[in-house]
């Protein structure tokens, strides 16, 4: 580090985490959500340990049932134990929705904040493409991408990782650009100090805010995805179930046997409202002016 970097000034020191926390928790509604989304978690890494039959145990004496006490959530058209296959899928879900978004957000952050701290014709080059893509539905884009390079678990999280790095390019860049300007950026860039430096010390801890929020939102909007994909039969491939593909199952059933949409269709809406919910949280949490207002209430 040179002496330039050692003296460079930083921003002002952001609250501490206990206090985000604190009035994160503080929103019940956001505690709920919370809560359920941490319930989801714990089924994605247990549910097939716990799971009381076999995820593809095919019993076609048994096809059809309604939800009793020996099948929780009733039986599919081959015989197979929904309860079973939600809780399996659960994890399935998650991992699209999960590594997707992480995608989304590696690419997304790099191209947004280049473009918004270089600017000049590396910016209009970027943001051209980026215009490109929000130019595409992002569900006709995934599924051209899926068409293109076939129906799979790995095809769909690809899919969906690259129709959401433009989200995460454009909140990068006009975030960069927000914070490019302020005076202890504008300082360091006078005494010397490297481009690498000020990225990594001082834009990046200061829009890491918006991004959280962001990727919130986007992991309810990939699971979304994955079940728009997966009900066209785009998405996850047999015998790897997910409620997308379960969904797909149970379209040809709707009037015959309810359970079979009902269940997977009800883990999907929890999911993505609990997701919501956080993410409305965490964006009251880290706007701070709503953060003021919390505070306030707090001490009250």
């Amino acid at each position: 580090m040179t002496m330039s970097e050692k003296q460079a000034p930083a921003a002002a020191a952001p609250p501490s985490r206990g206090s985000l926390i604190g009035l994160l928790l503080q929103n019940k509604v956001t505690l709920a959500g919370c809560i359920v989304l941490l319930i989801v978690a714990v089924v994605a890494i247990i549910g097939p340990l716990v799971a009381p039959y076999g995820v593809n145990a095919t019993n076609v004496v048994n096809a059809l049932q309604p939800p009793s006490a020996e099948h929780w959530f009733g039986t599919d058209d081959l015989g197979r134990d929904v309860f079973s296959r939600v809780l399996v899928a659960t994890r399935v879900s998650l991992l699209v929705a999960v590594a997707s978004v992480a995608f989304a957000l590696v690419i997304g952050v790099v191209v947004g904040i280049v473009s918004g701290y270089t600017r000049g014709w590396l910016d209009t080059v970027l943001m051209r493409g980026v215009d490109v893509m929000f130019a595409f539905p992002v569900l006709l884009l995934a599924m051209a991408i899926v068409a293109i390079l076939g129906p799979g678990l790995l095809t769909t999280m690809l899919a969906i990782g690259i129709v959401y790095t433009p989200i995460f390019a454009r909140v990068t860049r006009g975030s960069t650009l927000s914070v490019a300007v302020e005076p202890f950026v504008q300082a360091s860039r006078t005494m010397g100090t490297g481009s690498f430096f000020i990225l990594r010390r001082h834009i990046l801890p200061n829009i890491t805010g918006p991004l959280i929020v962001q990727t919130s939102l986007s992991l309810a909007f990939a699971i979304l995805s994955e079940a728009a994909l997966s009900f066209l039969g785009l998405g996850v491939q047999p015998p790897q179930p997910s409620w997308g593909r379960m969904l797909f199952d149970a379209q040809g059933f709707l009037g015959l046997a309810w359970w079979m949409s009902i269940f997977p269709g009800a883990a999907i809406f929890i999911t993505v409202l609990a997701f919501n919910l956080v993410g409305d949280g965490l964006r009251d949490v880290l706007d701070p002016r709503q953060r003021t207002i919390l505070e306030a209430r707090r001490r009250r």
